[in-house]
């Protein structure tokens, strides 16, 4: 039986705590967002800066090579921060290294603006090194915020509390674009006025523009470290980790507005539970909760494939919608593409987001996971299949099943993927799972990444005999990426349990019943 605590929290009605929890865990997956995405922009003005056109500015790019340097180290570091946080989560306490991973986040993004160095490779291999130290924050704040709203949030709206910190993502990519566009135009202002320019195009304080834009997604990770170090620890580890049911009460009557005596249990009482001692390389974890564990990793790798090498590269997928000419400068250029990419937060990403803060109480985590899947899967095919028709006339309704495809992941996988591990796993592992599943899902990106930076520059080879050569590189990603998505469907319908209006220890008992059951000898 549940500890009264946790009944309390389980039947607590929603109250003001609940809403600033999520603001407060959000901001982290805002300010995560704001990192991860600004760098589509920022690797177009690096290449106008660092790798310029001997004649055609507006045909400059960054080497492949170097491009996905770039955004391979802030995947591989924030699959690294899932890992080493998830893990510190679980053993000293979700509250206890919280802050650090919003301190490493500032500290990376601050020391992205100081690449400084005499020659573009030390410029941008600093700049690597930092955004993998700055990777590191960003995958440590994600198991750390889905294990404490899950934890803090009720058995009824568990699920739309753990999607609204999720959604701070969208907002996190639209200010990123917004602040793109506001410093370039500033910086454009200024070069105009002070004639200031290091060539044609390239005005000289374009080097300095896209240092501000990085360093600039320090300031809401720093505003956010007051609040995060008020929040007392989850009463769930406190009372089921740390074997201190009395604190538990106490934390918990602080912040919801329930009396003491409604909420402590002793430690001599019937209802106090054992927790799980098996460890997580143990046989026992493995035939309780193996399948579950694969279930989270594999979905959120199939996801992040699809996902990062879409969000990653719009500037390239959508460059001919770009009206780009060699009177085109760095920051015109900067502005149209983050423009681009933050029409596509406003009509499609945002609204994907609060879908499922919307419905994912209702419907359930399991039937919008397979439907973003399946959806997404179709939109692909849709944007692959025909892709030379898409291409060549420059159709509206490639940017339309492309922003779709936004809107699917985000009502969809995207979201369900970040919720369902802070769901199923144990107290002390909950959090260490949810690293492993999330740093499964961003070696899943750098994939995806390398896939479709590959299969772009791939693009760019033109054969002289097959007009549409440059084009079917391209063509074949977007159908592997349906394939992808297909995959996941299959995956989710196959091994992903369904977790709404659950509480978190009902889960787990759920599991314990199911494998315990002893085998028959033959």
């Amino acid at each position: 039986m549940a500890l009264k605590v946790l009944s309390a929290l389980d039947t607590a009605r929603t109250q003001y705590y609940h809403f600033k929890a999520t603001i407060v865990a959000g901001m982290g997956l805002f300010s995560d967002a704001y990192s991860l995405f600004c760098i589509p922009p920022i690797t177009n003005m690096l290449g106008r800066i660092y790798y310029p056109h001997p004649h055609h500015s507006s045909q400059h790019h960054l080497p492949t090579n170097i491009s996905l340097a770039m955004i391979a180290a802030s995947l591989l570091g924030a699959a690294a921060g899932q890992l080493v946080f998830g893990c510190l989560g679980d053993r000293m306490g979700r509250r206890g290294v919280y802050g650090l991973s919003l301190l490493i986040m500032v500290a990376g993004s601050l020391a992205c603006g100081f690449s400084a160095c005499t020659t573009r490779g030390c410029v941008l291999g600093s700049l690597a090194v930092f955004r993998f130290a700055l990777g590191v924050g960003i995958g440590g704040d994600y198991p750390l915020s889905a294990t404490i709203m899950s934890e803090f949030a009720n058995r009824n709206t568990r699920g739309a509390f753990i999607a609204g910190v999720f959604s701070m993502q969208g907002f996190g990519i639209l200010a990123s674009s917004m602040v793109t566009v506001v410093v370039c135009k500033i910086f454009a202002v200024g070069s105009r006025a002070g004639g200031g320019l290091s060539d044609q195009h390239t005005p000289a304080g374009a080097d300095v523009a896209w240092r501000v834009i990085l360093m600039l997604g320090a300031v809401p990770a720093a505003l956010t470290y007051y609040w995060r170090m008020l929040m007392p620890e989850t009463a769930r580890y406190t009372a089921l980790v740390e074997n201190n049911v009395l604190q538990a009460a106490r934390d918990m009557e602080k912040i919801l507005d329930l009396p003491l005596s409604q909420i402590q249990t002793t430690m001599d009482s019937p209802e106090y539970p054992s927790s799980s001692t098996f460890a997580l390389l143990s046989t026992r974890f493995l035939r309780r909760h193996g399948v579950e564990l694969f279930s989270c990793a594999a979905t959120w790798f199939l996801l992040d494939v699809a996902f990062y090498s879409s969000n990653l590269f719009q500037s390239q997928i959508y460059q001919q919608y770009l009206t780009l000419d060699d009177s085109t400068d760095v920051y015109e250029e900067a502005i149209k593409v983050a423009g681009l990419q933050a029409l596509i937060a406003i009509s499609a990403t945002i609204p994907g987001y609060y879908f499922t803060v919307f419905f994912i109480d209702r419907v359930g985590r399991r039937k919008i996971q397979l439907m973003g899947f399946t959806l997404m899967g179709f939109l692909y095919l849709g944007l692959g299949i025909p892709y030379f028709f898409w291409r060549k006339p420059k159709h509206a309704g490639f940017i339309i099943l492309y922003g779709l495809t936004f809107f699917f992941a985000n009502f969809g996988p995207n979201t369900t993927t970040f919720i369902v591990p802070a769901e199923l796993f144990p107290a002390r592992l909950r959090s260490t799972c949810h690293g492993i599943s999330g740093a499964t899902g961003k070696i899943g990106a750098v994939v995806g990444a390398v896939g479709i930076q590959r299969a772009w520059g791939s693009s760019g080879e033109y054969n002289e005999g097959d007009p549409d050569s440059k084009l079917k590189p391209m063509r074949a990603a977007l159908v592997v990426l349906g394939a992808v998505c297909f995959l996941g469907t299959v995956v989710t319908y196959a091994f992903t349990p369904e977790t709404m209006r659950r509480s978190l220890e009902e889960n787990e008992k759920e599991r314990e019943t199911e494998s315990d059951v002893p085998a028959v000898a033959l």
